[in-house]
């Protein structure tokens, strides 16, 4: 019988446990366990059916239960400890408190930081992130909490999220989508002072009006405001511009970061007259998908007067960039008509997206050489002054692959710096490695401390219990993912008894879970089958792999990589020993990350711009086997793990068997036999003195507390004292630009000339010897103040350039040279010359204009 009407009960909140609410609401929740614990403890069950979701629970507790625990005084005390808590938590003075005076010289340190990404991996309670970008951005804010950091962070609302990940009986990937409902997500409406939610808008092409809802997440101290378009005013198109997270076309994901840019920036900015927080003084663009923020920024202040080039110095002073990816495939590109049209010049040729700002102009800035393409990075790099890779390789790699923004400049010079990523450690730290934290370092914040060596008095027995319950969890979590998948597959309940007993909770387990695209590749495994079964069945030394990912919907190649690893796992005989594990997200990886022995890492080098599964396996005694790429490019330790060596040969087949060949043979000869080494105990001493090395050394600076403490010191602080010195003198922006002007038309007549040095007789000088270098500087009508002078010294390579060059800066004597003396302290061969640079307090780089002259 069909019911003609259907009816929600829901239970409503005794007025003795309305802090749960809030306790619900702040997602501090999701890092601190004791709060948690409260809600499960309140009912398990109904904890368990919401999937640890508080705001989706209270509701379907039954009203007897929550008569009793208004009337527990037990309970009731431990709620009122949590919401004293958080309260404390939420208003007493952290490290930037205590720090800003001294790290952000006064008025110069950041009231407020905006910091903008297009996914937030914080729980998934709430669905709107797909991976490492958005997990990352996750980390941030929690981390950004914990230290006080003022932050606002501005993302999307997506009705539906990312796809969840099933499998067809072939192994080929299955994408399927769940409508996010508000009302069981942990979000607000942000009101007006109307009452009403607070919307801003953006015009698009033909006069299309979009209304942007605005809610807010309180991610601890950190608001996350979340733009909706599924707003009734709009039509069904522009309802669906927040459908989902890399969903849609080109033309779809523009209009998406259109909301994202412009209408995060007006949010942002209403959000703070409303509430009297502080407006942000430096944007942080987490990715190149929000860069029309800067865009939005420039037409404001064109919009009070400024010309476009005193806007965009403004602009750039305040903003900083992070970039994600080492090759151009993973970069936003978009054809330059596209965007004009967007941008939608009036007859002024002014923008109607953005009023005031001159279309052409702002094009100028993203547009690729040749004119065609728009390329969202480049907009990254020319809207903000201050950028950075996420690891000191990607640095590196991305000043090579950006060194034509900044001609005349050799690649070491271009100014994009790094600050290498970090987890956000309670989040990711198991409760069981967080009690041998606790016991060996007491019950304090660990992110704050750089010395863990007291972790290196962790026993055998503590550390071998922990990582034994570990890895029995995963097995436990494991058995009922893969019973789940292959009923999904379309296997019948009978015939899945031996999902029961796959993996062994003693066998060497190694983790790999990552976006499944072609550069990771998860099937360097599979090289050679036969030689990869017999590791994994081997009697007496068994290893097991768990392994987890999903595939961009439109990655064929990657889904390919994907239906492979599951077909030799199905057929290979060994599907109890190697287990894929579908629709990876926080909640498994939580339990994956902490459960696994060795996590394995084997990208194409230097392609992995950071990588953090890792570093989430090392912070629960976990060991890194990986390629020397990303993070571990630079923290890597021989006592502390494992690195594969890295082929220098060109054909990719050819690199790929080679070091598919050493990630064997250091499984089979290194890592295999240290596991299985126990002494009549069961105890592996090798192995946790090898943990312990990897605790104490390694995971002290692999934390998202030392991260964002490394924003805050080398990005958003001068940052900050930049954008204040436009701030605290108008006329800074137009003495500003005057002055690139005056350099600009100048610097054809600028030149270095006759070049002396004295001290060195026939081209040599004794080591330890003192030379004096000179040289005549041509200014072309510039101030002195004008210039940098400075000789480069340095080894030559075969090319005849000199690299990893020092720069010694030169001053102009009386007699109208600029000279200095240096002793040369090293043997072998040096090159120099010497160049000019223009120099003005303004600038943060000698690269940013572009401008040298050479001898």
């Amino acid at each position: 019988m069909k019911p003609i009407s259907t009816i929600t009960v829901s239970s409503d909140l005794p007025a003795a446990l309305s802090p749960l609410r809030e306790l619900a609401m702040n997602l501090r929740w999701t890092w601190r366990r004791q709060t948690a614990d409260l809600f499960r403890t309140l009912d398990p069950a109904a904890f368990a059916a919401s999937d640890g979701n508080p705001i989706a629970m209270l509701p379907t507790v039954p009203a007897s239960r929550l008569a009793e625990a208004a009337r527990d005084e037990s309970f009731l005390s431990r709620m009122r400890g949590e919401i004293g808590d958080l309260r404390t938590y939420l208003d007493s003075g952290r490290w930037f408190q205590r720090t800003a005076g001294s790290t952000g010289g006064g008025a110069g340190a950041p009231t407020s930081v905006a910091y903008f990404s297009m996914e937030f991996g914080i729980t998934p309670t709430l669905p709107i992130y797909s991976g490492g970008l958005g997990i990352l951005a996750g980390d941030h804010l929690k981390s950004a909490s914990d230290l006080g950091v003022p932050l606002t962070a501005i993302g999307l609302l997506y009705q539906w999220g990312y796809f969840s990940q099933s499998l067809d009986r072939e192994g080929w990937q299955q994408e399927e989508y769940k409508l996010n409902d508000p009302a069981s997500l942990p979000v607000q409406e942000v009101r007006g002072e109307d009452g009403e939610q607070l919307t801003v808008s953006v015009t698009l092409p033909g006069g299309r009006e979009v209304a942007i809802a605005v809610w807010v997440a309180q991610v601890g101290r950190v608001p996350l405001l979340l733009l909706d378009t599924n707003v009734a005013s709009n039509d069904e198109d522009l309802r669906a511009i927040t459908d989902r997270l890399y969903g849609g076309d080109h033309e779809h994901r523009i209009v998406q970061e259109i909301v994202l840019g412009i209408g995060g920036v007006r949010a942002v900015e209403a959000y703070s007259r409303l509430t009297g927080a502080p407006a942000p003084t430096v944007f942080h663009l987490n990715e190149g998908h929000a860069g029309f923020s800067g865009l939005e920024r420039v037409g404001t202040l064109m919009q009070g007067g400024a010309s476009f080039a005193e806007a965009h110095a403004e602009v750039r002073a305040g903003t900083v960039f992070t970039t994600h990816t080492p090759v151009p495939a993973g970069i936003d590109r978009f054809d330059t008509d596209e965007l004009r049209r967007y941008l939608d010049a009036d007859e002024s040729g002014l923008s109607r997206l953005i009023p005031a700002l001159p279309v052409e102009a702002a094009l100028a800035l993203g547009t690729e050489e040749g004119g065609e393409v728009f390329n969202m990075a480049h907009l990254g790099f020319r809207i903000a002054q201050r950028a950075n890779g996420v690891a000191k390789l990607h640095g590196a790699v991305s000043r090579a692959m950006f060194q034509e923004l900044y001609p005349g400049f050799d690649v070491p010079e271009v100014p994009i710096t790094s600050v290498t990523n970090g987890v956000h450690r309670r989040t990711w730290t198991s409760p069981v490695m967080d009690d041998l934290y606790k016991k060996a370092l007491g019950d304090v914040d660990v992110s704050a401390l750089s010395d863990w060596s007291a972790l290196a008095a962790l026993t055998d027995h503590e550390l071998t219990g922990a990582r034994d319950r570990l890895r029995s969890d995963l097995v436990d979590m494991a058995r009922k993912h893969v019973k789940r998948a292959w009923l999904r597959r379309g296997a019948d309940e009978a015939e899945l008894d031996w999902t029961e007993h796959i993996l062994d909770p003693q066998a060497l387990t190694i983790g790999f879970a990552r976006r499944v695209s072609t550069y990771k590749r998860l099937t360097l495994m599979l090289s050679d089958p036969e030689r990869l079964r017999r590791i994994l069945l081997d009697p007496e030394r068994p290893v097991q792999f768990v392994i987890a990912g999903k595939s961009h919907p439109a990655d064929r190649p990657g889904k390919e990589f994907l239906q492979q690893l599951v077909r030799f796992a199905d057929e290979a005989g060994v599907r109890h020993r190697i287990v894929f594990l579908p629709d990876y997200d926080i909640r498994m990886a939580s339990v994956l990350i902490a459960g696994a022995d060795v996590w394995l890492n084997n990208p194409i080098r230097p392609e992995e711009a950071s990588g953090t599964s890792g570093m989430k396996a090392v912070l629960n005694g976990g060991l890194t086997f990986s390629v020397s790429d990303g993070w571990w490019d630079e923290m890597k330790d021989d006592e502390a793990g494992w690195t594969i060596p890295t082929a220098q040969v060109a054909d990719q087949h050819e690199r790929d068997r080679l070091e598919a060949n050493a990630l064997y043979e250091i499984l089979e000869n290194r890592i295999v036999p240290l596991f299985h080494e126990r002494d009549e105990r069961g105890l592996q001493h090798g192995w946790m003195e090898t943990v312990r090395t990897s605790l104490v050394r390694i995971a002290p600076q692999i934390t998202a507390a030392r991260m964002v403490r490394d924003y805050v010191t080398d990005l958003y602080t001068p940052a900050a004292r930049a954008a204040a010195r436009f701030a605290q003198d108008p006329s800074t922006a137009s003495s500003f630009t005057a002055w690139k002007e005056r350099v600009g038309a100048a610097w054809s007549q600028v030149a270095v000339q006759d070049v002396r040095l004295e001290g060195v007789e026939g081209g040599r000088v004794a080591t330890g010897g003192e030379v004096r270098l000179s040289a005549e500087v041509q200014r072309g009508g510039l101030e002195e103040q004008d210039l940098l002078v400075e000789a480069v010294l340095g080894p030559v390579d075969e090319k005849g350039e000199i690299i990893g060059g020092q720069l010694i800066p030169l001053r102009r004597g009386e007699d109208g040279r600029w000279a200095a003396r240096f002793a040369l302290t090293v043997p072998g061969e040096i090159g120099c010359t010497v160049r000019a640079t223009p120099q003005h307090p303004v600038l943060a780089s000698r690269a940013e204009l572009g401008l040298v002259a050479t001898a």
